[in-house]
């Protein structure tokens, strides 16, 4: 993930953001590339954006809506994944082509809302 990219997701979230949140763009570890957290979001949102990035990065599907559904029936299968990892809506990959780059997580609206925010802005800057 470029950093430039990184922070143009950022802005975008944060320009369509109807309430306070917080939004955490990853490389494909995992890791920071880009961050913020809005004025007045609660301060549990920024583990939460945090995590949900980091299981889009590191799994294999391409949000945390689709690794939960996949999981949804396996208790067992759930239990074995990266303690880090979230099954909270919101945290969506990000691809060039078909390779993945990173991911962005959002956290502090419905987790629809989150994902839908995160989704917009990864389209809007690719």
């Amino acid at each position: 993930m470029r950093l430039d990219r990184a922070r143009r997701i950022v802005e975008h979230v944060v320009a369509a953001a109807s309430a306070p949140l917080s939004v955490y763009v990853a490389d494909t570890h995992g890791e920071l590339v880009a961050a913020a957290t809005m004025d007045g979001a609660a301060p549990d949102t920024r583990l939460n954006a945090q995590r949900k990035a980091y299981t889009a990065a590191r799994s294999d599907a391409r949000s945390t809506r689709e690794l939960a559904e996949k999981v949804r029936d396996d208790a067992v299968e759930r239990a074995s994944f990266d303690p880090f990892f979230t099954f909270f809506l919101g945290g969506v990959a990000v691809f060039e082509g078909e390779t993945r780059v990173g991911a962005v997580g959002v956290s502090g609206l419905p987790g629809a809302e989150d994902e839908r925010l995160a989704t917009a802005a990864i389209d809007a800057t690719a």
